[in-house]
């Protein structure tokens, strides 16, 4: 996708997702055999929840067959949530994952994994597990420490309302 064209999809796209109190992540364009496949993906502190993305389906659907963005050939729209394999890019991205497992590649070699437990605008609190037994033990990340990041699934982790009853 032109650079061009995705500016001009942000432009578009951005007023109607911010209207729904959502956050327009990524806008991806690709091939889908004959046709065009157009994702538009979307997140909020709170997550995003099926119908909102049916809603704004709809809306983004409308907009897009009102301007000439999309030009005359036949797209499909997509319109999700990033899913939770998606890297952690944004600050935003990390307040989110707060209280969340996430896997760390730092910018000076090696990795990290370990849960999230407060971000400020330079880096974040975390808290490494402990192994075999032994106490957790925290340590303060740097955002320019870090290369990637990607929250780590967890099966088997109680919430805290269910450690505290």
């Amino acid at each position: 996708m032109s650079t061009t064209q995705s500016d001009r999809l942000r432009g578009l796209l951005e007023p109607l997702v911010a209207a729904k109190g959502l956050d327009l992540e990524d806008i991806e364009m690709s091939k889908a055999g004959k046709r065009r496949m157009l994702r538009v993906i979307v997140d909020s502190h709170e997550g995003v929840e099926l119908d909102a993305c049916a809603e704004l389906s709809r809306e983004v659907s409308d907009k897009l067959d009102e301007s000439d963005v999309m030009g005359e050939d036949e797209y499909v729209l997509e319109v999700s949530s990033p899913g939770a394999d998606r890297p952690l890019t944004e600050h935003r991205h990390y307040v989110r994952a707060i209280d969340r497992l996430v896997k760390f590649q730092l910018a000076e070699g090696g990795e990290l994994i370990a849960r999230i437990l407060d971000v400020d605008d330079e880096g974040m609190d975390l808290e490494i597990p402990g192994v075999k037994g032994r106490k957790a033990t925290a340590r303060r990340i740097a955002f320019t420490d870090i290369a990637k990041a990607r929250v780590e699934i967890e099966f088997n982790r109680k919430d805290k309302k269910e450690e505290e009853a």
